[in-house]
């Protein structure tokens, strides 16, 4: 915290504007799940085999300069040297989140070292049988929460990784969150999915005024025991209380073709140098604002929370985010034990 602090207001205090917060590092697209929301392991079996190479990685992060690294995919311990890139990120003086959905993590935990610098984020989207409906993969959350309890045990900071779709129940998913609580975790990322246009099953996903409407029946009356690794200000922006604009630039996206345009979600073309990706991404025609369809109804941490956090860092944004902090959500209005309103199929989300 207090290094991203230092670095955003370092990025204020020279005038820039577009900064990155968090690189988002692809190094393969190959996975051991079919999860029914994900649009990331739509590619064809040529391209499901590369990888970036060690050194790829790691000049990326280094062009980039992000403080933090998301090692995401695709599944990243498939990858044959994922523990080299994540020993030269750290070596960088970079905070790695090494995203991966941990069935293969008994057998890989010990490539690995302890540290403050390093966190497993673990893909886990609910109880027993919501997690494994969404993975397609009856037991995986036995292996998950086994493999949890494992990485804790030896000293690892681990945080689950939650994305939520239109069958959400609030009142399973507080249950949800007490469950993880339990397992040792330092802390909670939680959002809801993003509607891709490749993801085999499209009727799960959100629109923004249910995404709202369910955040504010699972966070009213929140527990003290949930830590969350989200901003609180964003925690506002998922109940309805906080207009942010999407900040695309905060996460910039590079793998195995290059620098995703415009982010991390929407897949415009890919261009060679993160110089190029900033100076010639046109900027102002994403975001919710700008009416690009595609971002309707995003609500994703991958876009809201840089915009979250280079809000914090302002005078007014401070207090907001104390006032978040302070209420932990109470005055949300929605009761968490009051179902859902059935979902009205419109043939659009």
């Amino acid at each position: 915290m207090f290094k991203v602090a230092s670095y955003v207001l370092g990025k204020k205090l020279s005038g820039r504007k577009r900064y990155p917060l968090v690189l988002m590092l692809e190094p393969l697209f190959r996975c051991n799940l079919a999860c029914e929301g994900c649009g990331k392991i739509q590619f064809p079996a040529e391209i499901l085999r590369r990888h970036l190479s060690v050194e790829e990685a790691l000049h990326a992060a280094e062009e980039c300069g992000a403080p933090m690294v998301s090692i995401a995919g695709g599944e990243p311990l498939l990858h044959p040297d994922i523990h080299k890139i994540v020993e030269g990120l750290i070596a960088q003086g970079r905070h790695v989140y090494l995203c991966t959905n941990a069935l293969l993590l008994a057998r890989k935990i010990d490539l690995f070292k302890p540290c403050s610098q390093l966190a497993f984020s673990i893909h886990l989207d609910g109880l027993e049988p919501e997690h494994d409906h969404a993975v397609s993969r009856p037991g995986a959350h036995k292996i998950v929460t086994e493999n949890i309890r494992l990485a804790v045990s030896k000293g690892f900071r681990v945080t689950t990784n939650t994305t939520l779709f239109n069958s959400a129940d609030p009142r399973r998913v507080r249950q949800f969150f007490d469950e993880v609580m339990a397992l040792g975790v330092s802390d909670m990322m939680v959002a809801p999915g993003y509607a891709y246009p490749k993801a085999p099953s499209q009727e799960v996903f959100l629109s923004r005024e249910r995404t709202i409407l369910l955040f504010k029946k699972i966070l009213s009356r929140a527990k003290p025991h949930w830590k969350f690794n989200l901003s609180a200000n964003f925690l506002a922006f998922l109940l309805g209380k906080r207009d942010y604009d999407c900040t695309p630039w905060g996460t910039p996206t590079y793998n195995i073709f290059g620098w995703q345009t415009p982010c991390y979600l929407l897949d415009n073309g890919y261009v060679k140098t993160y110089a190029e990706l900033m100076e010639k991404t046109e900027w102002a025609k994403f975001g919710r604002k700008s009416g690009e369809p595609r971002c309707k109804n995003c609500m994703v941490h991958c876009g809201y929370e840089p915009s979250s956090v280079c809000d914090t860092f302002t005078l007014g944004g401070i207090f907001r985010h104390l006032s978040a902090s302070r209420h932990n959500f109470d005055d949300n209005g929605e009761d968490p034990d009051v179902p859902m309103p059935e979902i009205v199929q419109t043939g659009a989300n």
